[in-house]
């Protein structure tokens, strides 16, 4: 049976923290949407109309949207679970009548609320820039939620192996965002010249971000199916792995 209450009070907690920071979670976003339009949007979009037949300012959005929300996914998870390891709290948790499964969604859970709320503002403020049309809206909130519970898996296994509150920016800071700068989120890749559009393809970010931008504009670095097939792989290995640190009480239990 279900630990409901478990799976809620976890959750409830998450969300309360990011309550107390409601107000900064809000208008950080909104000002760093608001920066990115006005560099990329009238810096770069004053040159360049259209890219692959989609207006220049709309064709940033979901690559910004991706943008935030990995870092905010990773973030957030991980910041979640390592707090229980550094207070020594994560021994009540073990030992409370509570599956893996249920404290994986209870966190994971209250993470990519967060991380939805702020993928919601910044479309919510892209659209006070530029008008963006979303071709396939079911489609979008469904990649929407996914990759950010996606990412959010990969902040949980990173707040798990982390020993430190500095190792936990590592990953972050020198994987995730370079890769997502150097995987379409602000061009297509079909700009590139050859070579370096070869090399690209081997950043799975770029599946990613390709699959979202389909669900707005119906067009992609490559096929939807390659995305689609490539999120659910990530999501599944990062489920598997997770499942691993639990069963072994790797970093879990030292």
């Amino acid at each position: 049976m279900t630990n409901r209450r478990g799976i809620w009070a976890i959750y409830r907690f998450e969300m309360a923290r990011f309550g107390r920071t409601f107000w900064t979670s809000l208008v950080m976003p909104v000002i760093t949407t608001s920066l990115y339009f006005i560099v990329f949007g009238s810096a770069i979009g004053s040159r360049m109309d259209e890219v692959s037949g989609v207006p220049y300012g709309a064709f940033i959005v979901p690559g910004l949207m991706m943008l935030s929300m990995f870092t905010e996914s990773i973030s957030n998870a991980s910041f979640g679970i390592y707090m229980p390891k550094w207070s020594g709290t994560i021994y009540e948790m073990l030992s409370a009548p509570i599956s893996p499964l249920e404290t994986i969604t209870a966190y994971v859970g209250a993470a990519a609320s967060k991380s939805i709320i702020i993928g919601v503002i910044i479309l919510a403020t892209a659209n006070l820039f530029v008008d963006v049309e979303i071709a396939h809206p079911v489609l979008m909130a469904i990649f929407l939620v996914v990759i950010a519970i996606t990412f959010c898996l990969f902040g949980f296994v990173i707040g798990v192996w982390a020993k430190s509150f500095e190792q936990l920016q590592v990953i972050p800071l020198l994987v995730v965002y370079p890769l997502t700068f150097l995987g379409g989120a602000f061009y297509a890749i079909e700009m590139l010249p050859p070579v370096w559009r070869t090399i690209t393809l081997f950043n799975p970010v770029v599946y990613l971000i390709s699959g979202f931008r389909w669900t707005f504009f119906g067009v992609g670095d490559v096929p939807v199916e390659i995305s689609i097939g490539a999120v659910l792989g990530f999501f599944a290995v990062l489920l598997a792995i997770i499942f691993w640190m639990f069963r072994t009480g790797y970093r879990l239990k030292t």
